[in-house]
């Protein structure tokens, strides 16, 4: 089948850009008085809009590419991830939430304030920035790349910066005007769209395997399919890294990243804020589950001739670029109009993953180092300041996309592995710094620095690529976040609990 657009799918995919301009206008309409109101929203949003929102914010055009990957090439393990998530949001909502709304915290690293000094609030803070470039700038970069291939048949550097420039002025356009509640009621309509999109290619793959469900199942647990928890020490979503490595990213990202935590802060009260993180990850559970159906399907679509009659030798390359399976679906399978579902979908996805990113690196970068080193200034100069440091990243992570168009073009890492590693980077030394802030009396505002530093430069040391030249051996990422925050603990420990900043 022919990869390129049809008048239909132009169509389709027109009237979905309409929509988002129209709706970016809509949703852009209530003034904004502060920088405050702009970041949390004067903590007025309902439990159940921020639960969505948040899930909205973990998903990515990394899940929506990558776990159906992860199904087709092996099996339902990837599922526990998201179960690994309920166990850290629990954490979470009894441990760090309560202490973000005792201090009535705009970003989670003003905590380190009160238990340190202004200095460690911004070198975490700073320490997010960084990490989040780099990780949101991969999750860019992949639907830059899925929109590419699909849009203009080839993933030419001119193309990808085209498509990262397509993506972000969407983006931008909820995250600009409104703040956090344009890109939270912005983020429900995107995965109302992104989930109806899977489940309409999950019909149509139903129904071209036959249609038989007995049949359907029967032979996916014949094949070992349908494993959920895997026991063995090898693979990235084993029980083992689950309980570790999984679980301590898990905790960082719900509750250490602002991208995540700025949402939770929009709730009116503490109880609202808890209850609206166990809700997100409960209804992120069926969410993902519809991903790793479309790669079981694919699986049998492709493994399985006499269930879809496709005879022909599966394509799962472009332009030396390996192809995610489903990648290579919908460019050469899917029929005129699903083809722009398809692509609206991973669009989707992008948009909400990268709206919400502006807005929490602009709120950290505001509030915890512009405001500390302006202060005095105007509300009205504040909003200012937020709304170009929210162009100001769109810029920067823009080029990060582009950086790791390079990046990943020579490594062997699946999408989904690539984007979550890069999160390590940051995750680590916050793990570490945060660890012993809350339950010791040691470290100061200088171990935070070293800790911060320390698990940035541990997680650096342990990528693949240095550790197969040097080893001969590849160190996934559950494993190297481990070892990160082991290291950033140890140097907050070394800290005798004194402060010395006079700010």
């Amino acid at each position: 089948m022919n990869s390129s657009f049809s008048t239909l799918d132009w169509t389709i995919f027109g009237i979905y850009f309409l929509f988002v301009i129209l709706s970016s206008a809509w949703l852009s309409r209530s003034k904004v008085k502060s920088s405050k109101d702009y970041f949390i929203g004067e903590k007025s949003l309902p439990m159940w809009a921020v639960a969505i929102s948040v899930l909205a914010t973990s998903q990515s055009a990394a899940t929506f590419l990558g776990a159906p990957d992860l199904a087709y090439k092996g099996n339902l393990t990837f599922i526990g991830f998201f179960f690994s998530a309920l166990l850290a949001v629990i954490i979470v909502s009894k441990v760090l939430v309560p202490k973000f709304y005792e201090i009535g915290a705009i970003t989670v690293y003003e905590l380190l304030e009160k238990r340190y000094t202004p200095r460690a609030k911004r070198d975490a803070g700073m320490m997010f920035l960084i990490g989040r470039l780099f990780a949101s700038g991969a999750r860019l970069y992949i639907g830059a790349l899925a929109l590419s291939m699909i849009l203009f048949s080839d993933i030419a550097p001119l193309h990808i910066a085209l498509s990262i420039s397509i993506l972000m002025a969407g983006s931008l356009g909820y995250a600009y005007f409104g703040g956090i509640k344009s890109i939270i009621y912005a983020d429900i309509v995107q995965v109302v769209i992104y989930i109806g999109a899977a489940l309409f290619i999950i019909y149509h793959l139903f129904t071209v395997l036959g249609g038989d469900f007995g049949v359907i199942y029967s032979t996916l647990a014949t094949d070992n399919k349908l494993v959920v928890v895997d026991f063995a020490l090898a693979g990235s979503y084993n029980f083992w890294a689950l309980i570790t490595g999984l679980l301590l990213l898990n905790i960082a990202a719900y509750g250490l990243d602002q991208d995540m935590t700025q949402r939770i802060l929009t709730c009116k009260d503490k109880n609202e804020g808890a209850k609206s993180l166990i809700f997100s990850i409960l209804i992120t559970i069926p969410t993902a589950f519809l991903f790793l159906i479309i790669g079981l399907l694919l699986y049998l679509f492709y493994s399985h001739p006499e269930l879809s009659h496709f005879s022909s030798e599966v394509n799962s390359s472009f332009a030396g670029q390996k192809l995610a399976i489903f990648m290579t679906y919908i460019l050469h399978e899917l029929p005129d109009g699903l083809k722009a579902l398809a692509t609206i979908g991973v669009v989707a996805t992008t948009f909400t993953s990268t709206s919400s990113v502006l807005g929490a690196m602009s709120s950290v970068a505001v509030t915890d180092i512009y405001k500390p080193k302006f202060s005095g200034k105007s509300e009205e100069h504040y909003l200012k300041a937020s709304k170009m440091g929210v162009l100001l990243f769109a810029i920067l992570l823009s080029l990060m996309a582009l950086l790791s168009y390079y990046w990943q073009q020579t490594s062997d890492i699946p999408l989904l592995d690539f984007a979550l590693g890069v999160m390590a980077f940051a995750y680590a030394g916050l793990l570490g710094v945060f660890g012993v802030a809350l339950f010791t009396s040691r470290g100061n505002e200088d171990t935070v620095r070293l800790a911060l530093i320390g698990g940035f430069i541990t997680v650096l040391l342990l990528q693949p690529a240095i550790t197969k030249a040097l080893f001969g051996f590849d160190i996934n990422f559950a494993l190297q976040i481990i070892i990160g925050t082991i290291i950033s603990f140890g140097i907050m420990m070394m800290g005798n609990g004194k402060n010395t900043s006079k700010e």
